[in-house]
C-alpha cells in the first residue's frame, strides 16, 4: 500500500469509528457489557493511542537517533495484524481510559480525535516511501515497528474497537428485548 493510500485509511478508518460512536445514543455510549468498555472509554482510548504521534514524528532525526531503522524485512499489513493477534492485546497503562466516560464528554474526545488526526496527517506527509520503510518507532506491544507497518496497525485499530463496540450493542439490544 502506498503511504498516501495507507494515510488515507488511516484517516477514514477512524473517521468511520467516529461517526459510528457518534450516532449511538447515550445509553449505548454508555453501555458495559460483561465488564467490558463502554463504547465511551473505546473513544477515549483511541484518543489516547493516537496523541503521541504528531510529537514522535515531528523529528525525522530524532525517530533516526531514538530508535533507527529497520533490521529485518517490513512486514505487510497481513504480518502486522497476525503479529498483533499474538499478542497480548492488552493495552499499556498510558492508553487505558478512565473507568467512565460520559456522553457529555463526547463531543470534546471526538473533536481532539479529529485535531489529532489532521496534524498526524500533516507530520506523515513529509516523509518518503523510502522512510516510511526503514524508519522505526517503538509499538508497546510489537516492539519496533517501521512507520508503515505501525500505521497498518493504527488503521485497523479503531475497527478493532467498533467491532467490540458493535458486539456490544447488540448485546445492549438483546437486552432491551428481554425486558
Amino acid at each position: 500500500m502506498t503511504k498516501q493510500k495507507l494515510i488515507l485509511s488511516f484517516i477514514q478508518n477512524h473517521q468511520e469509528t467516529i461517526d459510528y460512536i457518534n450516532d449511538l445514543d447515550e445509553q449505548q455510549f454508555v453501555y458495559r457489557y460483561n465488564n467490558k468498555w463502554a463504547a465511551g472509554q473505546h473513544l477515549k482510548h483511541i484518543l489516547l493511542t493516537i496523541i503521541p504521534f504528531p510529537k514522535a514524528l515531528a523529528s525525522k532525526e530524532l525517530i533516526l537517533k531514538k530508535f533507527g531503522t529497520i533490521n529485518r524485512s517490513v512486514w505487510n499489513y497481513e504480518t502486522v495484524l497476525e503479529n498483533y493477534f499474538k499478542t497480548s492485546l492488552k493495552a499499556p497503562e498510558q492508553f487505558l481510559p478512565d473507568d467512565e466516560v460520559t456522553q457529555v464528554q463526547k463531543s470534546k474526545i471526538i473533536s481532539d480525535i479529529e485535531t489529532e488526526l489532521e496534524k498526524i496527517k500533516e507530520a506523515l506527509a513529509g516523509y518518503s516511501e523510502e522512510e516510511f520503510d526503514t524508519l522505526t518507532l517503538p509499538h508497546p506491544l510489537l516492539g519496533q515497528l517501521t512507520i508503515r507497518e505501525m500505521f497498518y496497525l493504527m488503521a485497523y485499530h479503531p475497527l478493532h474497537h467498533q467491532k467490540q463496540i458493535e458486539s456490544a450493542i447488540a448485546e445492549y439490544k438483546k437486552h432491551l428485548k428481554r425486558k
